[in-house]
């Protein structure tokens, strides 16, 4: 069963829905739908989500050819071609040889059914759940990082991180999706022009979803660092 997110969501004062990453065998229960254009971002899609509606990847219809491969699990993707685009066009390694590196060190996500989807949180839909993401702004960020901290020991694997990947390989980005982790997302330029200046992402594992939600009045959401931080901002107790 999900669990609730709904009291974090409140002493967050969250406005915008949270986003479900799925790999499912149906994408009827998903409905309303939308499909990727060719060759477009996963993150076209934002108001589409804002709308109830849900993202629909296949191996045959995956958008732009990153999606493809990290989100899509697709191994037809030719890596040279990709690596002389992202270092000759984009700039973002100082080599080739660094990129190759990079893209074979990453391992895409490999779907067990034949639909993704991405769009708002489905409730009945939560064994096949992979990852929830938040929408938020840079202080609802740091209360979720402090979240994510709070039951995490020194020997615990990291409950934060923040690889370098595209926006969409970041959605399943975890050292393993059956950790606790969250990772903090968004901070792909390609698809930020989707998103307000002032959002980011932060995404998590169902494990890591369950501590959030569990969060609770002993919790610093009901103290005073979280309290003063609203005050500073002229926003009303919660």
């Amino acid at each position: 069963m999900q669990p609730d997110p709904s009291n974090l969501i409140h002493r967050l004062d969250i406005k915008t829905p949270l986003i479900g990453f799925y790999d499912a065998p149906d994408p009827t229960p998903f409905e309303p739908i939308v499909e990727p254009s060719n060759g477009g971002c996963v993150f076209d899609s934002v108001n589409s989500w804002l709308d109830g509606k849900t993202l629909h990847l296949t191996k045959e219809k995956h958008g732009c050819r990153g999606a493809g491969r990290s989100v899509c699990g697709l191994e037809s993707i030719d890596i040279d071609q990709l690596v002389d685009f992202l270092v000759d066009q984009e700039g973002l390694k100082s080599s080739k040889k660094l990129m190759k590196e990079w893209v074979k060190s990453r391992p895409p996500y490999k779907p067990r059914n034949e639909h993704i989807l991405i769009g708002p949180i489905r409730t009945d839909q939560w064994d096949y759940a992979k990852s929830i993401s938040f929408i938020v702004t840079p202080d609802q960020m740091s209360a979720l990082m402090t979240g994510a901290q709070y039951e995490s020991g020194v020997d615990d694997p990291l409950p934060v991180i923040a690889p370098f990947a595209a926006g969409c390989g970041l959605l399943t980005a975890f050292d393993s999706l059956s950790i606790p982790q969250a990772v903090i997302g968004a901070t792909d330029n390609a698809m930020r022009r989707n998103l307000q200046p002032d959002q980011l992402l932060f995404t998590v594992t169902r494990s890591m979803f369950k501590r959030l939600c569990e969060l609770d009045k002993s919790s610093f959401l009901y103290k005073g660092f979280w309290t003063d931080l609203r005050k500073a901002r002229g926003l009303p107790d919660l």
